[in-house]
């Protein structure tokens, strides 16, 4: 095989891989950054809220409720995940189901509604009224543009609820278990603590370049919102120890 034909293939398959990650990106953000967040606001709130001399005991309890919180909320997260895809993706259908309704039975309305929005988009008026004659004769591709351009909803049917449910239960339990990494192999003490946040701070900026990796924006704007929005809800888990200490 020759050089340009291996780096051919190399590149077809780096764009493979971003691909995936693009299309479960919400996903993996989503559960990313409640399970770091999440399991950190156990860690926060123990630590925030920890008397003298009960260092074990609190150091244990960081651990079972952690991992039972980490299990249940990855739990509810991926299948409420499912929940809302099927449900987008039943919406959807409903709502092009009425719109195809339309088409056949008001057909001069609808067509007013497509020229206006093509109109608006910038299309002269004489091509806009083509294009609609064409799409009106094809009222499948009418309803899509609809939904589309009127309505403002895009096509979920190629996505997979329970993958989408699945990449959020994965995505909770690989993030989420980085706050409680220390506590499973230190003794807790306070620079266990401060061991977690580090942890914490270092999960969401993985969590920021991963969304930088797939979307090409700045990493500055990437890194910064990840860290900042997971940064205050771990303060708020932080303060309600602080408040109940």
């Amino acid at each position: 095989m020759s050089e340009s034909a291996t780096s051919l293939d190399a590149h077809k398959a780096s764009e493979h891989r971003i691909g995936k990650l693009q299309e479960f990106l919400k996903q993996i953000v989503y559960g990313g950054n409640d399970g770091i967040v999440t399991t950190f606001a156990v860690v926060a709130g123990f630590a925030g809220a920890q008397a003298e001399g009960v260092g074990q005991i609190a150091g244990i309890a960081v651990l079972l409720f952690g991992i039972a919180n980490l299990l249940a909320d990855a739990t509810a997260m991926g299948l409420g995940e499912f929940l809302s895809s099927r449900s987008e993706q039943d919406v959807y259908r409903a709502t092009r189901r009425m719109e195809l309704t339309e088409i056949h039975e008001n057909p001069e309305f609808e067509r007013q509604e497509m020229l206006e929005i093509l109109t608006g988009k910038g299309v002269a008026l004489a091509d806009a009224a083509s294009m609609v004659d064409v799409l009106m004769r094809n009222p499948e591709f009418m309803a899509d543009m609809m939904m589309t351009y009127e309505i403002g909803m895009s096509d979920p049917s190629d996505d997979s609820p329970a993958m989408n449910g699945l990449a959020t239960f994965i995505s909770f339990i690989i993030f989420g278990s980085i706050p409680l990494m220390p506590y499973f192999v230190l003794s807790p003490t306070q620079e266990v603590f401060y061991l977690s946040v580090m942890s914490t701070a270092l999960a969401l900026i993985a969590l920021g370049l991963l969304r930088w990796k797939v979307t090409t924006e700045t990493v500055t704007r990437c890194v910064g919102e990840t860290v900042l929005v997971g940064g205050i809800c771990a303060l708020v888990a932080f303060g309600v120890g602080l408040a109940f200490r």
